[in-house]
């Protein structure tokens, strides 16, 4: 078992999400960042569909009821194990009531704790993955217990550690294709889109991110149709909104760009007011 001794900002169990459900109204969920939450599972030598605990802007703190192993990969949180430094991106042997904090931010916006053999929390429609509604819990709450599986004896220690892509964590471009909806903007509209430095609001969460810079748009809504993660959205209004992982299935705004896989880990680890580009990739 893993005790929640301080819950912080806004911290929840993802895994690779809840497919298969968007005719219920139901969205993906998910790692916001796979790329972090899949390097954590592949040093613990876990499979990629393993929980994790996805922690945002750090400030929590967890204690172990059992002797295990953990990787914690993506942003850095300056972490401690007992009060003592700890690295990103390593295996690490934790004891029965060892304390890991997550303390000032140094880089990125999440990261991703991993345990040997997985987060084990409940399966609801073929996902550990918190959403309201679905699951009986949408955030980590004080003294919540979670439960793990405990280290096996004599099971092999590694020194190894991965050496990060810094790319991820530190590139202003976003890379992008055209979506349903961008030919029906105006040749100058579209130069706007592109070529227009945005930053994030402070309106941002795991449904998507608001931007604080508009384009001129005098195009109506669209009929509902499907959206997905990493769907640019622009309203009547001129207000861009990227999708992100718990976003609705559905949507009337203009579908003017669509985010690959690894643009939508990128903007992950992004708070508010990080600037970036959009590059426009061919498919």
């Amino acid at each position: 078992m893993l005790k929640v001794l301080k819950s912080g900002f806004f911290n929840t169990i993802q895994d690779k999400g809840r497919f298969g459900f968007a005719a219920m109204g139901i969205p993906v969920s998910g790692a916001m960042d796979s790329y972090s939450s899949d390097i954590a599972n592949s040093i613990l030598n876990n499979s990629l569909e393993d929980a994790v605990i996805e922690i945002t802007f750090g400030s929590c703190k967890f204690q172990f009821l059992c002797d295990t192993f953990i990787c914690v990969s993506g942003g850095d949180f300056s972490l401690k194990i007992n009060e003592q430094p700890i690295g990103l991106n390593k295996k690490i042997s934790v004891s029965k009531n060892d304390i890991l904090s997550f303390g000032n931010l140094n880089f990125g916006a999440r990261c991703y704790l991993a345990v040997s053999g997985g987060i084990k929390s409940e399966v609801k429609l073929n996902s550990r993955s918190f959403y309201k509604g679905i699951t009986k819990n949408t955030i980590l709450q004080n003294g919540m217990g979670i439960p793990i599986s405990q280290r096996i004896k004599g099971e092999f220690m590694s020194n190894s550690s991965i050496k990060i892509n810094e790319v991820h964590f530190k590139s202003e471009e976003i890379k992008c294709y055209k979506g349903p909806e961008f030919d029906l903007l105006r040749s100058d509209q579209q130069k706007e889109l592109i070529e227009k430095l945005y930053s994030i609001s402070k309106d941002a969460n795991r449904m998507g991110y608001q931007l604080n810079e508009t384009i001129a748009n005098n195009l109506p809504s669209i009929l509902t149709s499907a959206v997905m993660p990493g769907t640019v959205q622009l309203t009547p209004s001129g207000n861009l909104i990227i999708l992100m992982k718990d976003c609705q299935v559905t949507g009337g705004y203009l579908r003017v760009l669509q985010l690959s896989e690894a643009a939508i880990n990128c903007i992950a680890q992004k708070s508010s007011n990080s600037q970036f580009q959009f590059v426009l990739e061919d498919l």
